[in-house]
């Protein structure tokens, strides 16, 4: 019994944690001790280290498996991107804990369904964002540091850890990404997907 279980516990864990090792980038390079690197090179470092793209970014699948979509770069969850249905029983204590969409930026727990924000500088995205409000939804879990909660599986608890000067690299990174206009749909309850 204690085998099935571990067997199926590393089961779980590799659906959901191998696809986004595959899809995201290999650790990135360490910096060069003596090199002084800029507010943005060092946002850029973070963002590999920390695999934002992993979810932030929209994947394309190819051969090899999936890879980036670089024109949707951390632009979040396809606006126009259908949820389909999750049968009953799928999620809960007996079942599994979580699912995720196909490009890796809609997520369905027991909190409900989340979905990948825009990082991009657009309007729909972080345009009226400053690097005090951004540190603010890291330090607190809540959108724009005041609004809803911030659902998994966004780890906001660790990257509000992040020193401020960290945080405010992340932001300086982020706003130097191309635009993309992409309205990500707010969350869906758990009563609202449940069959």
């Amino acid at each position: 019994m204690r085998d099935a279980l571990l067997t199926r516990g590393l089961a779980r864990w590799c659906l959901l944690v191998v696809p986004l090792m595959a899809a995201g980038a290999c650790a990135p390079p360490e910096p060069a001790a003596d090199a002084a690197m800029t507010l943005v090179e060092r946002g850029e470092y973070l963002t590999v280290a920390g695999h934002c793209n992993d979810c932030h970014t929209p994947k394309l699948f190819t051969a090899t498996g999936p890879v980036l979509d670089t024109t949707r770069l951390m632009a979040g969850h396809p606006a126009g991107d259908a949820v389909p249905p999750i049968p009953a029983g799928v999620i809960g204590p007996t079942a599994w804990g979580g699912l995720l969409s196909n490009d890796l930026t809609a997520w369905a727990g027991p909190w409900g369904v989340s979905f990948a924000a825009n990082l991009t500088p657009d309007a729909t995205g972080l345009a009226g964002w400053t690097a005090e409000i951004f540190t603010a939804a890291m330090r607190t879990g809540k959108h724009a540091g005041v609004g809803r909660p911030i659902l998994p599986p966004m780890p906001w608890e660790l990257t509000g850890r992040l020193t401020d000067d960290d945080l405010r690299a992340l932001f300086a990174y982020l706003q130097t990404l191309r635009p993309v206009a992409n309205t990500v749909r707010a969350p869906i309850p758990p009563a609202g997907f449940r069959q």
